[in-house]
């Protein structure tokens, strides 16, 4: 945003400048072409006073001195030419090399025989190359006898015209370099506030919602808007507290008495008889009160979870070789069998909780949900090398249909096979924000094949960061 309000404002300036400063140009380069006229006008107007006395008495020696004299000095050839043109006195030779080199001049001379002072020929601009052709009759009305004509090379005089536009083009570039210096720290301080609003925006979208605007800083409105951003986060801020609170003490309030109540139940199963209705009447409540103390379980760790939202770097090796073995005899008691292919060396962002409990939860949805024989955990660079770790849990059992995945990722859903098994509908929602939050994503996809080829199982694929080496936190 700060280069593009200079973008905005750095051209505005230039075409200021240049609305003063080409009318300015062009007035200059007009004076200085005026000025030049106005002299050699006076001039051949002084010559064509001597001219006539000269003509007219014969002694033309002292007049065509002075017109040599004049062309030595100036470099300008100034000749005296009869009504039929032919040059009677003046340099001869250079007078008719720069007439030939001014194809315009013709009509000038004409008029200037027939009596008449013509306006001035070629073209001011600095870049054209035409010479400055003034012609003044000698003698008058039908009287005239000649004219004197003198050629000008104009390149000195576009010489100062072009000094003098650069010297304009300089003091133009002041008031630019002036609004450049003054614009950049200005525009810096007003877009600063902006600048840590957004930032401030992008930590509370990963979850940190202790993130606080500066309300000192910047005008006097973006100080208000800060103020009103931070009064926002403060009421969202409690409000989230007072939600995980709620569910934190109303899981651990309903502890105790669901634990009295389930040890109540289950005092009265010696007066159970072996078989009959009130056996199965108690095995379904100890099932019920069970899933309610795992619910109650799984509230509180999402509560304590969701508490805190950071993400920092770990050695996927380090991970693995807590886990694995465990993992193993977990498959082993199940009947089932793990297969694990993860390179060394990788280093990526963990979630806030650890990324060992989420692939723990992956694990016993595998071994709880399925009837898999194989069980794969593999991992790998995306791309090699690249900025995301991906770490895929699959098994070769029934799997979960296309159009229920996105279900699966939601609170308390439950696939309809597994109504019977088992679990709260949590772990995978949770696992998912989780990631999300860490930067990750959470995605479920085909597994691997079905031994008997009617399709294929489920897999759960994790996408963290790749963490720098250093190991600093995110």
């Amino acid at each position: 945003m700060h280069r593009r309000l200079l973008v905005v404002l750095v051209p505005l300036a230039v075409m200021l400048v240049a609305a003063l400063g080409v009318p300015l140009s062009v007035t200059v380069a007009e004076r200085e072409v005026q000025e030049t006229y106005v002299d050699r006008l006076n001039d051949v107007g002084r010559f064509a006073s001597l001219a006539e006395t000269a003509l007219s008495t014969g002694r033309t020696e002292a007049l065509q001195l002075e017109l040599a004299r004049y062309h030595e000095l100036y470099g300008i050839p100034v000749a005296v030419i009869d009504t039929s043109g032919t040059v009677l006195l003046g340099p001869t030779d250079a007078y008719r090399e720069a007439a030939r080199s001014e194809p315009g001049m013709g009509p000038i001379v004409t008029a200037a025989l027939a009596g008449a002072r013509p306006e001035p020929s070629g073209d001011w601009a600095p870049w054209a190359g035409s010479a400055l052709v003034v012609a003044e009759p000698v003698g008058r009305d039908s009287e005239v006898v000649g004219a004197i004509v003198t050629i000008s090379d104009l390149s000195k005089t576009r010489g100062r015209i072009m000094l003098r536009w650069a010297q304009l083009a300089g003091i133009g570039l002041l008031p630019l370099i002036a609004l450049m210096a003054v614009a950049w720290p200005v525009s810096a301080w007003v877009l600063r506030p902006v600048r840590e609003l957004d930032a401030a925006s992008s930590r509370i979208s990963q979850g940190d919602l202790t993130i606080r605007a500066d309300a000192e800083a910047g005008p006097a409105e973006l100080r208000r808007l800060a103020e009103s951003f931070n009064t926002m986060m403060d009421a969202v801020e409690n409000a989230v507290q007072r939600q995980r609170a709620f569910v934190s003490d109303a899981s651990h309030q309903l502890r105790n008495p669901l634990t009295s109540l389930r040890l109540a139940v289950e005092s009265l199963e010696p007066h159970l008889r072996a078989a009959g209705d009130g056996r199965q009447v108690y095995d379904v409540a100890v099932d019920e009160l069970k899933a309610m103390q795992r619910l109650l379980n799984s509230l509180q760790a999402s509560a304590r979870m969701e508490s805190i939202r950071t993400a920092s770097p770990v050695d996927l090796d380090a991970v693995l070789a807590t886990r694995v073995e465990r993992w193993r005899a977990l498959t082993a008691t199940a009947g089932q069998t793990l297969a694990v292919d993860v390179p060394p060396g990788l280093r990526l962002l963990e979630p806030t909780g650890g990324l060992g409990s989420i692939l723990d939860e992956l694990i016993s949805n595998a071994l709880r949900l399925s009837d898999a024989r194989v069980v794969e955990v593999t991992a790998r660079a995306v791309p090699a090398g690249g900025g995301v770790v991906t770490i895929a849990v699959r098994d070769d059992g029934q799997g979960i249909e296309a159009s229920e995945r996105a279900q699966a990722l939601r609170r308390f859903w439950r696939s309809p096979r597994h109504q019977n098994v088992s679990g709260t509908g949590l772990g995978l929602a949770i696992c998912a924000d989780l990631v999300g939050a860490a930067g990750g994503e959470l995605r479920l996809e085909d597994g691997l094949p079905r031994p008997d080829g009617s399709g294929y199982g489920f897999a759960a694929v994790v996408a963290l960061p790749v963490a720098e080496s250093s190991g600093a936190p995110a």
